[in-house]
């Protein structure tokens, strides 16, 4: 269990800090992540390791000559938003591109895309390279699906390495993706982690069992299976990822048995005396292979085993010099010279000017009311909320939803506050305030909701505009445009368990009441109604997006935790959206209730 905090809620970014202050000689933190203590003398590609936090010592650790030149730095487990993602871009890139290479997670592939589309407009050179190295996560004919864990570490230093070598940025990617085609792991969980101020792990296995097929967002296993002697484990673990040998490949391996954040070195090197004859009788050589922890989970007991098949190109790469905080290879180049460009900063950029009309700027005060409400309700629902997600997938779906809301709601009363201070007609609207708590709902949550609750209201924003107060059909295309938001981004359908099966009920039940003439309060409670009942009858589906689908048949009979937030979040924004807060009083309207109890129970 994860015993050192202050605010859970800061655990991440007080452990980024004090990493930083204790590497000071070779990283710096800047908004968004860390990045390389010094420049390169020539320009250089940057790679650009990221993902949530937990996995120490990936990926800040992972910064340095020979790897890293900079990492993005999501909450616990959860993807960092488009703007760290570009904030720390801009802090460490140097003339010659930028790659940003992760684990292959839906939020990651939304934020970091996000982020390389901004950069690109800019005219700075950007690629992503994923990391698909699960086999347990999808089967071989569904392996751009699979997850990114521990393979990471292979992918990330041969990028690195070609990096420093100084190939170009279509060459470092092109190595990237071919070292990931050519890595495979297997992991296995005896337990399951606990985040900071939780007063349980996420999942927890019966005596005598471990979860193979494990993942590093704190996932149980796959399947569980009665816990066998290290010998037995090391069996099992080389079969899995033997099975998977791609065609033509070589005899020489690059090997990870890592170790996932409470499993002692000793056991470590137990199992390796049974991984590594296994894989020498196969006819392998283990090329410079390590055993330790390099990515892990928090505090979870468990082991992966990853190799890669490697080649002339690969070879020299995963050999080369490396010194990073956390790792030495060889002896790497002392970086010295010119520091990192400085911190991004908003200090001293000139105040938005808000142009809206003085119905709109009224409305928006109801806008900040909604915000408010699903913010009282999402804090209530926080640990409910993880523990359905804990189910399935990661056990952060609660306290991702109160980063986001918080944030939006400070961002929504900050917009307020500047237009009181303003003059009348440079006050924020409705859209104003909106787009202002979308932003930086995405910013501070992260993840894949943080992303899509922040671009949808972002969306609902935009179409509200700052010229009126909505009426019935003006919400109705607010709602839709939140809904097209989500979906255009995320992909999901209607049966694949996720948000989107709350959200469309919703959207249709709420315009078709609207184009039937029912008054707003009464068609939005109705809708809130459908999109409640939707939510919870997800229990009976299986997953086919996000991180619950390798675990499906888990979910199974809980209901989807994205769907679940939604309903609850429309139910109490209704009134403050359209006037009737006044006659709703909280707790009241049945809707409003079913959505509550449905998060809360």
């Amino acid at each position: 269990m994860t015993k050192i905090f202050n605010d859970p809620s800061e655990f991440a970014e007080e452990a980024l800090a004090g990493f930083c202050d204790v590497h000071s000689h070779l990283v710096r933190q800047v908004p968004g992540g860390a990045v390389r203590r010094f420049r390169p003398a020539t320009p250089k590609v940057t790679v650009l390791a990221g993902g949530g936090s937990g996995h120490y010592p990936a990926f800040a650790g992972l910064i340095g000559a020979g790897f890293a030149d900079g990492a993005v730095v999501g909450n616990i487990f959860t993807s960092p938003s488009a703007q760290q993602a570009y904030a720390v871009a801009k802090a460490a890139e140097s003339g010659a591109g930028v790659v940003f290479t992760y684990g292959n997670y839906a939020g990651d592939v939304m934020n970091f895309g996000m982020a390389s589309e901004r950069l690109a407009a800019e005219g700075i050179a950007v690629e992503n390279v994923l990391v698909t190295d699960d086999i347990a996560s999808a089967p071989p004919s569904e392996s751009a699906k699979r997850r990114g864990i521990a393979g990471d570490f292979t992918v990330f230093k041969v990028m690195g390495a070609a990096a420093e070598n100084g190939a170009d940025l279509a060459e470092v990617v092109r190595l990237g993706r071919k070292a990931n085609d050519l890595t495979r792991t297997i992991g296995s969980a005896f337990a399951g982690c606990t985040f900071p101020g939780a007063d349980a792990p996420l999942f927890t296995l019966p005596e005598g069992q471990m979860g193979l097929g494990l993942g590093i967002h704190g996932e149980p296993g796959l399947h569980d299976t009665n816990l066998p002697s290290a010998k037995e484990l090391g069996q099992e673990l080389v079969a899995r990822v033997l099975s998977e040998t791609p065609p033509n490949a070589g005899k020489r391996l690059a090997v990870i048995l890592n170790g996932l954040g409470s499993t002692k070195h000793e056991e470590l090197f137990v199992l390796w005396g049974s991984v590594a004859p296994l894989l020498r009788a196969a006819g392998y050589t283990l090329v410079m292979p390590e055993v330790g922890e390099l990515v892990t989970s928090l505090d979870m007991a468990g082991v992966s085993l990853t190799v890669t098949w490697l080649d002339e190109e690969l070879e020299p790469l995963w050999v080369a010099p490396a010194e990073t905080p956390a790792y030495r290879r060889g002896n790497a180049a002392q970086e010295t010279g010119a520091l990192s460009a400085e911190e991004t900063s908003d200090a001293g950029t000139a105040s938005a000017v808000f142009v809206a009309t003085a119905a709109s700027r009224a409305y928006a005060a109801a806008c900040a009311a909604a915000i408010g409400a699903a913010r009282t309700s999402l804090h209530d629902a926080e640990e409910r909320l993880g523990r359905l997600d804990a189910i399935a997938g990661d056990g952060d779906h609660g306290r991702g939803m109160v980063r986001g809301v918080d944030a939006a709601a400070e961002a929504a009363a900050a917009a307020l506050e500047q237009a009181a201070a303003a003059a009348l007609e440079q006050g924020a609207g409705a859209g104003d305030v909106l787009a202002a708590a979308g932003d930086a709902w995405a910013d501070k949550a992260g993840g894949t909701s943080g992303v899509l609750w922040g671009a949808a209201l972002r969306a609902f924003g935009e179409t509200l505009g700052n010229s009126t107060a909505p009426g019935a059909p003006g919400l109705a295309a607010g709602v839709a445009a939140f809904a097209d938001r989500i979906v255009q981004l995320g992909k999901a359908e209607t049966g694949d368990k996720t948000m989107v099966d709350a959200l469309l009920p919703f959207a249709t039940a709420f315009s078709r009441a609207v184009a039937e003439g029912v008054e707003p309060g009464r068609a939005w409670q109705e809708a809130a109604q459908e999109s409640a009942a939707a939510a919870e009858a997800t229990a009976d589906l299986l997953p086919l997006k996000g991180r619950a689908r390798p675990l499906a048949e888990k979910s199974l009979g809980t209901p989807d935790p994205g769907a679940t937030s939604l309903a609850m979040v429309f139910a109490v924004m209704g009134p403050h959206f359209t006037g009737t807060a006044r006659e709703a009083a909280p707790g009241n309207g049945t809707a409003q209730t079913t959505a509550a109890q449905a998060a809360t129970k």
